[in-house]
């Protein structure tokens, strides 16, 4: 069997497939550039956790490949070492430790030295984690609340403002945990990420809508008043369905201003019977947190008209194909697939489990609230009314 020549790629090679990785490419349409299989950028890649590296450079104070050539040349004409030192600007006795480092006068060999001392600068720093121990233990914690990493770094810059050892960045705990040579966060730890991948992807995503009718006499979401978009005035929502197997779908709840969550169990996708799930739900909160509800094109909520008589709250629908739309909606859906994934069968899930997870989700601190939890804000809404 022929086998093909192993390959050694340049450090400009690697930081081309970086490149392409944080452009969106995979790894076997990287790998297909440099005429390779997809495993041998999988080794670069998922080294560091998709995690790119920092790129190492030369310390300005550092001495140079040209400063080692010309000591190299200065041994081979028989200058002293102060006279080399004089003529690279350098001190006498910088010149003599370069040469005890690398073997003496008559062993010195310019490249091999400066590969040498590249080498020898290799030395990681500390992660911040790992030199923290009870700052790692409730990062860990945190994340077992399926707190996300952006969560749990805001969260502790609002509770210790003034003491920099007890913050952590969210960047610093992704590359711990995809980072497992560091050693700190356990990798058992990634299960509770929003997304469970054994190395971190660039972003990106796509959507898939579901079939959708056409809903007669729907108010298009242009004609929402200016209230509504600058989330200046708590009570307006987004909703839409989750759908998982066996035709099984749960609908979600989100008030725009405080990103309170709510979650309805829904026995099957029928106008009569989403209407009375959302009417039954919406009761457990003051009225006057209950102004709007924007929803997708989805016929479940064809019978919109009957819903706005019986509970006094307009809908307005977002335009074909564009859950943008109801960003807030749609990020909390997001959410939502770290405990119910696609594929699951949702027609089993009692209400009290619903409320539970919503709880947690509406504990959680948000950096749009200023690491404040939708719970703390809904709670500031409920006692301006009271």
């Amino acid at each position: 069997m022929k086998y093909r020549k192993r390959i050694y790629f340049t450090e400009e090679q690697k930081q081309q497939m970086w490149d392409l990785w944080q452009q969106g490419s995979s790894m076997t349409e990287i790998a297909r550039l440099f005429d390779r299989g997809h495993t041998t950028v999988n080794g670069i890649i998922a080294r560091s956790g998709g995690v790119r590296p920092r790129r190492r450079t030369r310390s300005s104070r550092s001495l140079s490949l040209a400063e080692r050539e010309e000591i190299s040349r200065g041994i081979a004409a028989g200058r002293s070492l102060r006279a080399i030192a004089l003529r690279l600007g350098r001190s006498p006795s910088t010149i003599s430790r370069e040469l005890a480092r690398n073997g003496g006068p008559r062993s010195y060999r310019a490249h091999r030295a400066n590969q040498a001392a590249w080498d020898r600068a290799l030395r990681p720093k500390v992660c911040k984690l790992a030199s923290h121990p009870a700052l790692a233990r409730q990062v860990a914690r945190q994340l077992q609340k399926r707190w996300a990493p952006q969560q749990i770094a805001g969260w502790l810059k609002r509770r210790n403002p003034d003491d920099e050892s007890r913050r952590v960045s969210h960047e610093t705990i992704y590359k711990t945990l995809f980072i497992q040579a560091r050693g700190v966060l356990k990798k058992e730890l990634l299960a509770y990420l929003r997304r469970q991948r054994v190395i971190r992807y660039p972003r990106g995503h796509s959507h898939k809508g579901r079939k959708q009718g056409r809903i007669i006499d729907a108010v298009s979401i242009r004609e929402r008043p200016p209230e509504v978009e600058d989330r200046a005035v708590p009570g307006h929502w987004e909703g839409d369905l989750i759908i998982g197997a066996n035709k099984s779908q749960i609908a979600t709840l989100v008030e725009r201003s405080t990103r309170y969550v709510m979650l309805v169990r829904v026995d099957k996708i029928s106008t009569e019977t989403v209407n009375a799930a959302l009417q039954k739900q919406i009761q457990k909160l003051p009225r006057e947190l209950y102004k709007s509800l924007t929803w997708d094109r989805g016929t479940e909520m064809k019978g919109h008209k009957q819903f706005t008589l019986d509970t006094e709250i307009k809908v307005y629908f977002c335009d074909p194909k564009s859950p943008w739309q109801r960003g807030t909606n749609e990020n909390t859906n997001g959410l939502l697939r770290q405990y119910f994934p696609k594929g699951m069968d949702l027609s089993n899930i009692h209400q009290n489990k619903l409320n539970a997870v919503a709880r947690q989700l509406n504990e959680r601190p948000r950096k749009t609230l200023g690491y404040y939890s939708p719970a703390e804000k809904l709670a500031e809404c409920v006692a301006s009314i009271g």
